[in-house]
C-alpha cells in the first residue's frame, strides 16, 4: 500500500492577502488612488475647531495692564523716530541709537549687534548648514554694517533660565510709518514690563535692521545667541571697524548706572517668539486685521497651541479680525464650488439620517477651507520661510509672525494711539500667557495644516490621503516583477522543448538576476539627478547671466551629463540581455522605477510631508500609466489610444519646468509668465536650503526621466 502524501501548508492569511492584492493590482490602483484624490478633497470638511491643550497658558484669564500713559510714550517715540528719518542723513546710525536711549530710560539693559549681510549662494557642500558662521570677509567695508539693538528687562520673578522674544524689523536707512508703529507696540510693551511683578522670564526686544533683510538680521542675531564666543563681541567689531564703534560709544547713565555696549548680552533659552509687524492696507475693512505666518523653512511649524492664544485674545480680547493666507484664484473657482454644494448636500443627508453625524459644511466654508488649506500646503511644501519667525524653528523655538493691519490708513492720527494700544494689550495677552508656562510648548500639534485660524487638519487625518496615493506603488512593483518573470519563465520553457536540460539551467539561474539591470538603470539615472542637482552651482559663477540664459545653460548641461554617463557608465537605457525587444525588460525597468520612487516619496515625507504629498499627486499617476507607445500604437483600440493621450498629459505636466508654468498660470495667470522664472523659483529654494530643491532633482525628475524612457521603448 503506497504512503498518502502529506498535506500541504497552506500560507498565512497575511500572505494569501498580499498575494490576491498583487493579482488584482489594477483595480487596486484605481481604488486607492481615487480615495486619496477624494480624502485631500474631504480635508476642509474634516478639520476640527481648534483648542488650547495647555491649561497653564490661559489666555485672557487677566485683564490687561496696557495703560493710556504707555501708550503716549510709544506715541512720542514713534513721533521722534520719524523725525529723526527725515531730519539726519545717516538714520543707519541714529535711529539704532534713539532706540537704545529710550530702552534704557526704561531701565532695562541695551546693547548693539552688528552684522554683516549674508551672501545668499548655492553652495552644495552647506546645503544643510547654515549659511556664513558670521566671520567678517577681507571685501566688506564697515559701512555696510548692520545694527540691531537688543533691550533685556531681568524677570524680577525669574532665575534668568527662560526668556520671551519680541522682534520688531524695521529698515534703518529708510523707515517707513508701518515699521515705526511697530516699534512703537513693542515699546510700549516694554514700558509696561519693566515695572510689573508677575514677570517669570526675561523680556528680549529684538530691533532688527531689516536694510537687508528681515531674516537675515533675526538670523545673524540667533547664531550668535547660541554660539558660545571668546573676547567680547565689542572687540572684535572694535578692531575690525574702528570708524564704526565711534559712532557707538557708550554712554554711561550715572542715575541708572547701566551703559550703552557692544557687549553682546544673553538672556535665558527661548520659550517663545512674537515678530510684530504693521502693514497698511489699501482698502478700509470693518475691523482692524490680524494675519498670522507661521510656516518656516522645510515645512516647520511652530506648536498650534500658541496659534490658537494669539487668535483667542485677538478675537475675543481685541475684536480683531484674524487671517491667515489663501489661494484667491481659489475663492472664484467654480469646480471648488460645485464639490463644496457637493458636500453641503451628502451632509444634510447625513444628518436627515442621525443628527449625531456631524458630516458636511457650508459651501462658503469649504471654498474658504479649500483655499486656505492649498496655501497651508503650498508654503510648507516649498519650504521657504514666511517671514523673519523662520529662523528661530531653526533653533527649535515656537515663533509667528503678526501682521497688524488697522482698519483706516496708518496717516490717520487720531485711530492711531487706539491702534497702538490694541495692538499693545494683543502682544501683552500672549506674554502673560507664555510667561505662565513652566516647560516649553509640547502638548498641542506640530505636524497641521491649517483651513482657517480657528480650524485645522492633524497629521493622522492628512497623512491618509498620502498613503492612499503611494499605497499602490509596492504592489504595482511587485505586480511588474511577477509579470515579468512568468513571461520569462514561459519563453524558457518554449526554448526547453528544442533544447537539453544542461543547456537551460544557466538560463533559469541568469533569469533570477536579471532584475539587477534594471536597478543599475535607475541608479545610474539617479546619480544623474545628482549631477543636476550641482550644475548651478557652476552656472552662478558666470558673470552677468540672465535668468533665461541660466535655465537654458541648465538644461543644455543636463543632457549633456547624461550622455557623458551613457558613455563613461555604459548607456542606461539599454539592454544586456540579447533580446532587446522583449517585454520583460521594460516591465523590470518600471518596477524598479516604481519601487524607487516609493522609497522617495516615503523618504520626503519625513522631511516635508507637504512636499512629498504635491509630489505624490504628480508621480503616482505617472508612474502607474507609463506604457510603451508602441504597444498602444501596434492595439489600434479606443481604450490603447486614451491610455496613450492621457501618458503624454500626466508626462507634460510632470516635467518641472511646465508644472511651474501651468500651476503659477492657473492661479496667477499666463500673461506675466516667462521661463527666467523658473530659474528665481529654483534659486530662492537652494537659497534657503529647502529641500523642496533636493526632491525635485533627485527623486521626481529621475523618475520623470524613466518614465520617458519606458513610453518611448521598442517593444
Amino acid at each position: 500500500m503506497a504512503e498518502s502524501e502529506p498535506p500541504r501548508k497552506k500560507p498565512r492569511p497575511i500572505v494569501r492577502i498580499f498575494v490576491f492584492l498583487i493579482s488584482h493590482s489594477l483595480l487596486v490602483s484605481v481604488i486607492c488612488c481615487t480615495a486619496g484624490v477624494l480624502a485631500l478633497l474631504l480635508l476642509p470638511v474634516l478639520a476640527k475647531n481648534t483648542y488650547i491643550s495647555e491649561n497653564a497658558l490661559v489666555p485672557g484669564s487677566a485683564s490687561p495692564m496696557l495703560s493710556s500713559h504707555d501708550v503716549s510714550g510709544a506715541d512720542s517715540f514713534v513721533k521722534e523716530i520719524i523725525s529723526s528719518n527725515t531730519k539726519h542723513t545717516n538714520a543707519g546710525i541714529e535711529i539704532p541709537r534713539l532706540i537704545a536711549h529710550y530702552i534704557l530710560d526704561l531701565g532695562a539693559e541695551v546693547s548693539y549687534h552688528k552684522f554683516h549681510p549674508e551672501l545668499k549662494k548655492f553652495h552644495p557642500l552647506h546645503f544643510f548648514s547654515s549659511p556664513d558662521p558670521g566671520i567678517i570677509h577681507e571685501n566688506y567695508s564697515c559701512s555696510l554694517l548692520g545694527v540691531n539693538t537688543v533691550g533685556i528687562i531681568r524677570a524680577p520673578r525669574g532665575d534668568g533660565k527662560e526668556a520671551i522674544v519680541l522682534v520688531t524689523p524695521y529698515n534703518s536707512t529708510k523707515i517707513d510709518l508701518g515699521e515705526a508703529l511697530s516699534l512703537g507696540i513693542a515699546y510700549s510693551i516694554f514700558s509696561l514690563l519693566t515695572r510689573v511683578t508677575w514677570l517669570a522670564k526675561d523680556i528680549i526686544w529684538l530691533a532688527a535692521d531689516s536694510r537687508y533683510g528681515e531674516h537675515t538680521s533675526v538670523a545673524s542675531w540667533l547664531r550668535d545667541y547660541h554660539t558660545p564666543f571668546f573676547g567680547g563681541m565689542g572687540k572684535l567689531n572694535g578692531e575690525t571697524c574702528h570708524e564704526s564703534s565711534t559712532l557707538f560709544e557708550s554712554k554711561t547713565r550715572p542715575s541708572m548706572g547701566t551703559e550703552i555696549s557692544d557687549v553682546f548680552r544673553r538672556a535665558g533659552t527661548m520659550a517663545a517668539a512674537l515678530v510684530i509687524n504693521v502693514a497698511d492696507r489699501n482698502e478700509e475693512v470693518d475691523k482692524d486685521t490680524l494675519s498670522i505666518y507661521a510656516e518656516a523653512s522645510n515645512g516647520q511649524m511652530p506648536n498650534l497651541d500658541l496659534i490658537n492664544v494669539v487668535n483667542y485674545l485677538a478675537v475675543h480680547g481685541q475684536g480683531l479680525l484674524v487671517k491667515v493666507e489663501k489661494v484667491w484664484s481659489l475663492l472664484d473657482s467654480k469646480w471648488v464650488k460645485t464639490l463644496g454644494e457637493l458636500f453641503e448636500s451628502l451632509g444634510k443627508v447625513a444628518r436627515s439620517l442621525n443628527p449625531q453625524w456631524k458630516f458636511g459644511i457650508s459651501v462658503a466654508e469649504y471654498i474658504e477651507g479649500t483655499a486656505t488649506l492649498a496655501s497651508s500646503l503650498y508654503y510648507q511644501a516649498l519650504g521657504v520661510p514666511t517671514g523673519p519667525h523662520g529662523a528661530f524653528r531653526n533653533y527649535q523655538v515656537d515663533a509667528i509672525t503678526l501682521q497688524i493691519s488697522p482698519k483706516v490708513s496708518l496717516n490717520n492720527k487720531v485711530r492711531q494711539n487706539e491702534f497702538l494700544q490694541r495692538g499693545g494689550r494683543l502682544v501683552e495677552g500672549v506674554i502673560r500667557s507664555v510667561n505662565n508656562l513652566l516647560e516649553k510648548f509640547h502638548q498641542s500639534f506640530f505636524l497641521y495644516l491649517l483651513t482657517s485660524p480657528s480650524k485645522f487638519v492633524s497629521v493622522g487625518v492628512y497623512m491618509i490621503a498620502f498613503a492612499l496615493l503611494v499605497a499602490p506603488l509596492p504592489l504595482v512593483a511587485a505586480s511588474l516583477y511577477s509579470d515579468a518573470n512568468k513571461l520569462d519563465f514561459t519563453l524558457e520553457k518554449d526554448k526547453h522543448t528544442s533544447c537539453t536540460a544542461s543547456v537551460d539551467e544557466p538560463g533559469i539561474t541568469f533569469r533570477s538576476w536579471k532584475w539587477l539591470h534594471a536597478a543599475k538603470t535607475v541608479l545610474i539615472v539617479h546619480l544623474w539627478g545628482v549631477v543636476v542637482t550641482l550644475l548651478p552651482y557652476f552656472i552662478c559663477q558666470i558673470p552677468n547671466c540672465t535668468p533665461t540664459t541660466s535655465i537654458f545653460l541648465w538644461v543644455l548641461l543636463s543632457v549633456f551629463s547624461l550622455l557623458i554617463l551613457h558613455f563613461t557608465l555604459g548607456s542606461p537605457f539599454s539592454i544586456v540581455n540579447v533580446s532587446q525587444t522583449r517585454k520583460e525588460d521594460w516591465l523590470l525597468l518600471k518596477s524598479v522605477m516604481i519601487s524607487a520612487s516609493f522609497i522617495g516619496l516615503c523618504l520626503m515625507s519625513v522631511i516635508n510631508f507637504a512636499t512629498a504629498e504635491i509630489g505624490a499627486l504628480l508621480i503616482v499617476p505617472m508612474c502607474l500609466m507609463a506604457t510603451p507607445l508602441k504597444l498602444e500604437i501596434k492595439a489600434r483600440t479606443l481604450r490603447a489610444f486614451t491610455r496613450a493621450a492621457c501618458n503624454m498629459i500626466l508626462l507634460f505636466n510632470g516635467f518641472p519646468l511646465a508644472a511651474f508654468v501651468v500651476i503659477k498660470g492657473t492661479f496667477g495667470g499666463f500673461g506675466s509668465i516667462s521661463v527666467g522664472d523658473f530659474w528665481n523659483w529654483v534659486e530662492s529654494l537652494w537659497a534657503w536650503n529647502s529641500a523642496t530643491y533636493l526632491y525635485i532633482c533627485m527623486i521626481h525628475l529621475p523618475c520623470w526621466s524613466l518614465c520617458v524612457h519606458i513610453l518611448l521603448h521598442s517593444c
